[in-house]
């Protein structure tokens, strides 16, 4: 007489709902495929809608103004049409456009290192300091970056007039500097990146507030400065309108204001201004859009790793 064991009989069991279980993962394959299908389709036609004003920004200043509407956008003019549209840009007031250049250069590397620093030292501030009214502040950091900074302009304005700062270059470095997101951003990092114990270690030991920051706190913040310099340097290189509020003069115009004012005068932004001697038309357009396009793209690189790190910092907790 044969007798079944428990083992036996879990293994009928299984064999008996084998059929069952291997016709199971194929219906969810099937509708995992369906959904990444959808979000492939999706992320590409996201892609192209973003890729495809960029390729033609790159090709418009190889083409004459003509070529641009009569050509097929993706087609190539020539490398002499760079030449040529730089050369253009470069017969308005003997290279005023290089000056343009070099002053968003030097007023957006000042407004990066003000903002960061500033930023920084806020948000450990508000992180770790036992400051009084600590809420206060942090909601008036975020009323600040609610308020759009079109609001701002009148009082600003009244202020630079004041203390005798209108139509120079630190009208614009200070207005920019003011980085209240920045101090948001940082207060979140240093609150939830980096253990409380260790501020505690470090106090124990011996260091103040600023010897806590400067040895514990900055050498692990190398993502949150990636981060504060990558927004702030996009924010201050594009800002047109408050150095348009701000200063008047050629000599102290950052690119985006000199050349806003460069194409309103010309019939390339504004039919209305009719014939004209300045041979400014849409290559030279295309091309401006590519000197103040790759300066972002290129810091973006240069600080891609710290973005990244940046962005998960703080995801996981040990």
């Amino acid at each position: 007489m044969t007798t079944s064991t428990p083992t036996t009989e879990l293994s009928d069991v299984r064999a008996g709902l084998a059929p069952v279980t291997a016709r199971a993962p194929k219906k969810i394959r099937l509708g995992a495929l369906s959904g990444r299908t959808v979000v492939w389709i999706f992320l590409i036609g996201f892609a192209l809608l973003s890729v495809i004003p960029m390729i033609w920004l790159i090709l418009a200043p190889s083409k004459t103004s003509v070529e641009i509407t009569t050509l097929h956008p993706f087609a190539f003019g020539s490398f002499q049409g760079y030449a040529n549209a730089w050369n253009n840009l470069m017969a308005f007031q003997d290279g005023q456009v290089l000056q343009w250049l070099w002053n968003s250069v030097w007023y957006t590397a000042l407004i990066v290192l003000i903002s960061c620093v500033t930023a920084i030292l806020a948000g450990y501030a508000l992180a770790t300091a036992p400051l009084p009214f600590r809420r206060g502040l942090l909601i008036i950091t975020l009323i600040a970056m609610i308020v759009p900074p079109v609001a701002l302009v009148l009082p600003l304005f009244l202020e630079i007039t004041a203390i005798g700062l209108y139509d120079s270059p630190w009208a614009i470095i200070l207005t920019s500097s003011f980085y209240p997101f920045g101090v948001f951003l940082a207060y979140i990092y240093f609150t939830s990146s980096i253990p409380k114990d260790l501020y505690e270690a470090a106090r124990i030991d011996g260091c103040g507030e600023f010897g806590t920051f400067i040895r514990i706190a900055l050498p692990l913040s190398k993502g949150l400065m990636g981060m504060l310099a990558f927004f702030s340097f996009t924010a201050a290189w594009v800002n047109f309108f408050l150095p348009y509020v701000f200063v008047s003069s050629g000599e102290v115009m950052p690119l985006p204001v000199g050349l806003g004012v460069l194409f309103s005068s010309t019939p390339a932004l504004n039919p209305a201004v009719g014939a004209t001697i300045l041979p400014i038309r849409q290559p030279e357009i295309a091309l401006v859009g590519l000197l103040v396009a790759i300066p972002i793209l290129l810091v973006f690189i240069a600080s891609a790793k710290f973005l990244t790190r940046g962005v998960l910092a703080g995801a996981v907790k040990s």
